[in-house]
């Protein structure tokens, strides 16, 4: 272990599907031995019958509220809208509507695009995008709701109890991994203590894994092994949630980003390694 790298040394597992080789060149130039273990498989976007219906349907009457919940899923359904010819119809659509964002990179999606200046969730959080809605009022209002991979029934449901008629559109679907060879190994590199470390950075893949676990008959090892000191670290609450629900401890960065990730992890992974060691 050096100041260059300070997690030599240390081994992790990395979950993801998109993006993983970001995260894993990241923690491989700290220093890392990083296994990959995708817990998903992502449904490429010209490929999901699903989105085309979505968006078939939000163009079919007037919208009233439009809430973004991630720059990228925002961003890939105009796109997705505009392979099909359809952008500008949708944007049209949307233009008029009451514009609400839960973080700065859904607003930047939002504005890329052309559309308002919409509001955007001060804390990132789903719940202040929840309250928003739910202080302007949706009764009777066309909402439409662009989620990423999650289904957000807590959001979803609020908004059908409040009278909403709600549109999701649902961008990137996730089903189990094509072939699950790599993940078992990485729950089995996990509950024999190989593993330091579990990343995580979508809740589906937390979900997935812990389903998995379940499936191969490792459900008890790994959560032994998580209680034992195996760090969980996820790149934020979202992504959590899954673990937490099953009695799981989590590590997590004060943004939800994946470079904040990797700095918490540089930061308490040592320090952990070492303590289980006295």
């Amino acid at each position: 272990m050096t100041e260059e790298q300070p997690l030599a040394g240390l081994r992790i597992g990395v979950t993801a599907q998109r993006r993983a080789a970001e995260l894993v060149g990241l923690l491989e130039r700290k220093g890392a031995e990083v296994r990959s273990g995708p817990a998903i498989h992502t449904v490429e976007l010209d490929d999901d019958p699903l989105l085309a219906e979505s968006t078939t349907q939000v163009l079919a009457a007037p919208v009233d509220v439009v809430v973004a919940v991630t720059g990228v899923g925002f961003r890939g359904w105009i796109d997705h809208a505009a392979h099909r010819g359809l952008a500008e119809r949708l944007l049209d659509r949307l233009r008029p509507a009451t514009l609400l964002a839960r973080g700065p990179k859904a607003r930047g999606a939002m504005r890329g695009v052309g559309l308002p200046d919409p509001w955007t969730a001060p804390n990132e959080t789903v719940a202040e995008v929840a309250e928003r809605l739910r202080t302007i009022g949706v009764n009777g209002r066309r909402v439409v709701v662009q989620i990423h991979g999650e289904p957000m029934p807590e959001l979803l449901d609020k908004l059908r109890d409040q009278g909403a008629t709600v549109l999701p559109v649902a961008v990137y679907r996730w089903s189990d991994p094509v072939d699950p060879g790599p993940l078992d190994a990485l729950i089995n590199a996990a509950t024999t203590g190989v593993l330091d470390a579990v990343t995580f950075t979508s809740a589906p893949a937390a979900a997935n894994l812990l389903s998995r676990a379940v499936r191969i008959g490792q459900e008890s090892a790994f959560h032994r092994a998580v209680h034992d000191g195996l760090v969980l670290a996820c790149v934020g609450p979202v992504t959590a949630a899954p673990l937490t629900e099953a009695g799981l401890p989590v590590l997590l960065p004060d943004r939800a980003r994946t470079g904040a990730l990797v700095r918490t992890i540089v930061d308490q992974l040592p320090r952990r390694r070492a303590a289980r060691r006295l």
